[in-house]
């Protein structure tokens, strides 16, 4: 497992997203980008997370940031999270878990005792040339997008 830094090239990727086909970094050359990975969609982190993403993307495209949400989930599974919770970000669908490989969050978790793989909650901010600005890990929910938010207006 890759361990990122800021100031390293951030990964590219080609994953299916739920809206575009298939996007990659490429796609946003020029453009900053907030990639945020989360574990499942419909489930209640996870749904908060995306829907205050969401409810801020004008905030983020007035800002030249576009915003992909990525997890193992299908693209059906996220055809149906974007239409149930009206979700106006990017859905990439990294089933074969290439792109959480390459930015290092397919961990080891444990609950209640019994250790599993799973995607660690985390967001990188990625510039206009492709370099990564800001890392959070195990990122809690509450204030997240704002902190995001305030890290790409210091840039």
């Amino acid at each position: 497992m890759m361990s990122l830094k800021v100031g390293d090239k951030a990964p590219d990727f080609n994953v299916s997203s739920d809206t575009e086909g298939n996007i990659s970094l490429r796609n946003f050359k020029g453009k900053k980008a907030v990639i945020f990975f989360y574990p499942k969609d419909n489930t209640p982190g996870c749904t908060k997370e995306c829907v205050q993403f969401s409810e801020s993307i004008d905030k983020f495209t007035s800002a030249g940031t576009v915003v992909i949400g990525t997890s193992k989930d299908s693209i059906e599974s996220h055809v149906n999270f974007r239409q149930k919770h009206n979700l106006k970000i990017y859905l990439a669908s990294d089933s074969a878990g290439s792109m959480v490989g390459a930015y290092g969050v397919w961990v080891e978790k444990q609950n209640y005792g019994r250790k599993y793989m799973g995607i660690e909650r985390s967001t990188f901010l990625v510039d206009e040339s492709g370099v990564i600005r800001r890392i959070w890990r195990k990122v809690r929910v509450a204030n997240h997008v704002d902190d995001v938010l305030e890290a790409i207006r210091s840039m």
